[in-house]
């Protein structure tokens, strides 16, 4: 491709945020200096994709604080003005996606009830919908659907599965892993489905390649406690097992499920007897290889690091290609080991001519190649999205276009020795000026997940206001290869509490931090840790906020068993508190100061956590406890409106202003 140049026309998404802009405030100690509205507000642009024949631009966006997500499309000859401008009235718009370039497939949503019956029963309801760009005309899918592939193919037609795939938002749930779906041919025009596979207990989730073949799949054996996998090549009818099966009554096969990343990454271009497999093989580290469909043997080995895990591959940007680009891995960013030396290229101009570049996608590409979208997050770019045609690029709008990257702080990748000599990864975000500066702990939630801070609005918020922030990876942070993982079995509250203390500890020792300034805050089970920081002995923190936490793990357990479970999944389960500590079973201990939050239609982690965790700090005398209720909220960052996201911001930044500790943080 020719060397990109910027272009100088108007920016697209300048005026998504009219209206917006609240009036500037000078910085004031422990206060931001970018206003609470500015930092409340839903992503303003939220999706911006090409479509296949390059002739079309999708774009959802949101255009107020209170307002809704709106869906336009432009014309890429004509960008000035929207060609159509869409709303799902009285629902809201999600998601959108380009499955052809007429053609438009996603996911609305709308608040329905007004309370949580039980875990994941979201009090929304979701309707799929495809749009047929030529006719002007919304088609409601009968039943809740997810793309699977849109079949490169055959045009007219995509791969759909029953429900909702929320993994990306939501982090992997061991839970419903291997509950079966249906998959179906879904008819562009007709609306019409063809059943392709129906889902089940033994084959409940396979992959499928480009061509609509299903080729692998992993399952739970309830009988034997096992899990299975099992591949088959194009055509074939039935399916082969692989010859390691893994047996779940032992917790050192958890990570394989647990992680959510080993198994099949994708298949060889123009090859589809041999795919692609994250798998570590008994070592700590997973690595990328081949592996042959004919045979059913694993072949090269394509890359490895010994400081992380391949978690995933990069296939060309071109949509009909599968080609093998990049294997991928954790470290400051998603880092990117290339095989390809023209994708590489690409991303190399991209990084050229995008300002604070950091972590840079092409999100979409128009079937020629030559117009696309890129994307770009990082510590100074909460989101930027870029439209390439005719050799030029330009800006189109930002998640956060109130946000100059002047305002936002540095992050950098670290690692600190534990108290055991285990080396722990770690973000930290750095305030302006010079320190100590007070410090945040502020641990993610899971706790199994993959954390890579790109852009980090809580960390970005705080640093703002000056405080420090350390995002620690602790032990069962997954990513960090099986040892780091399975150190953390049963050790909720012990061991995995003690990482993030001692990330605090070394941040003093090397004169970074203030040891009388230091507090802790978390959400979900970075709320759960919060807690457990409430009453630890020889306490480093003068405070502690608790976003949706998992107040009570026994509870919880109990509501959520599965008696088929295999004993190193109910284990695990049951060592989320049962065994180690249970924050609801602490509060007689001496504590530090409390601010609690909660959502009252929170489906992950249930409301019973926040109203019980209250009244047994209050049974128990204790009045050095906030709490504070966001109506309507539910647990994952897409369902905070404005209101939720500034009535929580506002309470937090006076909370550690006034409350954390005598006189403040």
């Amino acid at each position: 491709m020719k060397l990109l140049k910027t272009a100088c026309f108007a920016v697209a998404g300048a005026a998504m945020a009219a209206g917006l802009a609240p009036a500037a405030m000078a910085a004031k100690d422990n206060q931001p200096s970018v206003p609470i509205e500015v930092w409340a507000l839903r992503n303003v642009v939220n999706t911006v994709q090409v479509s296949p024949d390059g002739r079309h631009l999708l774009v959802l966006k949101t255009e107020s604080r209170e307002g809704e997500h709106i869906l336009e499309i432009y014309k890429t000859d004509d960008m000035s003005k929207p060609f159509r401008r869409l709303n799902a009235d009285p629902m809201e718009f999600i998601s959108a996606s380009w499955v052809s370039s007429n053609h438009i497939f996603g996911t609305a949503w709308q608040v329905k009830r007004s309370k949580v019956n039980g875990p994941e029963e979201d009090v929304r309801e979701y309707a799929t919908y495809s749009y047929n760009l030529e006719k002007n005309k919304f088609q409601q899918v009968d039943g809740e659907f997810s793309i699977v592939n849109i079949l490169p193919g055959e045009p007219m037609e995509v791969l759909v599965a029953t429900g909702r795939d929320d993994s990306a938002l939501t982090g992997v749930d061991p839970f419903s892993a291997f509950k079966p779906r249906s998959y179906y041919r879904y008819n562009l025009e007709t609306g019409k489905r063809n059943l392709v596979m129906r889902g089940t207990v033994k084959y409940p989730r396979p992959t499928f390649d480009l061509e609509g073949n299903p080729r692998y799949v992993e399952s739970y054996d309830p009988a034997t406690k096992t899990l299975k996998t099992y591949y088959r090549l194009p055509g074939d009818g039935t399916w082969t097992e692989f010859g390691q099966s893994y047996d779940l009554d032992s917790h050192e096969n958890l990570y394989r499920v647990l992680g959510g990343f080993m198994g099949l990454a994708g298949f060889k271009e123009d090859d589809p007897t041999i795919g692609y497999i994250i798998d570590n093989r008994g070592e700590d580290k997973a690595a990328l290889w081949e592996f042959d469909f004919k045979t059913g043997q694993f072949g090269e080995k394509l890359f490895s690091t010994p400081d992380a895990d391949v978690m995933g591959i990069a296939t060309s940007s071109m949509p009909d290609s599968t080609k093998l680009v990049a294997a991928v891995y954790p470290g400051a960013k998603f880092e990117r080991a290339w095989f390809d030396t023209e994708e590489l290229a690409l991303y190399e101009q991209f990084y050229k001519l995008i300002p604070n570049a950091h972590q840079i996608s092409v999100s979409s590409r128009s079937l020629d190649g030559n117009t696309m979208v890129v994307q770009n997050t990082g510590p100074k770019d909460p989101g930027s999205f870029w439209f390439v045609k005719d050799g030029k690029i330009t800006k189109l709008g930002s998640r956060n276009p109130l946000l100059q990257p002047e305002q936002l702080a540095d992050v950098e990748f670290i690692k600190y020795p534990a108290r055991d000599g285990h080396m722990i990864p770690a973000y930290l975000t750095k305030p302006k000026g010079e320190g100590p500066f007070p410090l945040i702990v502020l641990p993610h939630g899971g706790p199994h997940v993959t954390e890579v801070v790109t852009y980090d609005e809580w960390g970005q918020l705080l640093a703002n206001a000056g405080y420090m922030v350390l995002q620690p990876q602790y032990r069962m942070s997954v990513g960090w290869g099986q040892k780091h993982f399975d150190d953390a079995y049963g050790q909720h509250g012990l061991l995995m509490q003690d990482d993030k203390d001692d990330g605090a500890k070394y941040l003093i020792e090397q004169g970074l931090v203030d040891p009388d300034r230091v507090a802790m805050f978390g959400w979900s089970y970075g709320g759960y840790a919060a807690l457990v920081a409430l009453t630890r002995e020889d306490n480093l923190y003068q405070c502690a906020i608790a976003g949706a936490a998992v107040a009570d793990p026994e509870k919880v357990y109990k509501k959520r068993r599965n008696p088929n479970d295999a004993k190193a999944l109910d284990d695990w389960s049951q060592r989320r508190g049962m065994i180690g500590i249970n924050p609801i079973k602490e509060v007689n201990k001496p504590s530090i100061p409390l601010l609690m939050v909660h959502g009252d239609v929170d489906a992950r982690v249930l409301y019973f956590n926040f109203t019980d965790y209250k009244k047994a700090m209050e049974d128990a005398g204790k009045t050095n406890a906030q709490y504070l209720t966001l109506k309507g909220a539910d647990h994952f960052s897409r369902t905070l409106m404005y209101e939720h996201q500034e009535a929580f911001y506002t309470k937090m930044i006076d909370y550690l202003a006034n409350d954390c500790g005598p006189g403040g943080l």
